[in-house]
């Protein structure tokens, strides 16, 4: 009569099997993983410092906003240039969205599952369960800075002629098709 083993058996007899070098060295090689804390730690700082600074920005903006308005003034291109720094202050928030996401995922990934979440109605925003949903949330993401950067971008620029507007025109198309597939492709 043959014996049938548990995968809990056959992992203590293999482990009985190692030599203790071996042992040793996969214990080193599996405590590296924690060296990503570092990648964790300063994408947070780094998510928490791109916040403060947009925050900031908006607070200012704000700021002339109010000072303009009070002393009765309206400097040429005002509308503008508030539209662009709120956007600029937008882009900084979407990056700094990207560092947080990409910590998140490392540490889920690489060091383990954040019980706190877990109990979060939000945690699912934040959840990672393999490098390739790192990835595709990451890219995302990215995408609407891209997206961001070029209407900041478009707004300051100025057309002169029939081509050009063309140009933005099929540009906005580009854009919006990217967007349609990228939104097409995640319900699959």
């Amino acid at each position: 009569m043959r014996e049938e083993h548990t995968d809990a058996e056959h992992l203590a007899m293999d482990l009985a099997n190692q030599s203790m070098v071996e042992k040793v060295f996969e214990n080193v090689l599996w405590g590296t993983r924690f060296f990503v804390i570092l990648a964790v730690v300063f994408s947070m700082i780094g998510g928490i410092t791109l916040f403060v600074v947009a925050s900031v920005d908006v607070f200012h903006v704000a700021k002339m906003v109010a000072h303009t308005y009070i002393n009765g003034l309206h400097p040429e291109h005002f509308h503008e240039n508030i539209v662009t720094d709120l956007i600029g202050a937008v882009d900084l928030y979407l990056i700094a969205i990207v560092l947080f996401i990409f910590g998140f995922g490392l540490y889920e990934l690489f060091i383990s599952q954040i019980d706190v979440a877990k109990q979060s109605a939000a945690s699912q925003i934040l959840e990672i369960h393999s490098l390739d949903e790192l990835k595709d949330k990451l890219a995302k993401v990215i995408i609407m800075v891209l997206i961001v950067g070029f209407f900041k971008r478009a707004m300051n620029t100025t057309y002169d002629g029939a081509l050009e507007m063309m140009y933005l025109s099929i540009a906005i198309l580009g854009l919006a098709l990217s967007f349609y597939f990228m939104h097409k492709g995640g319900d699959h």
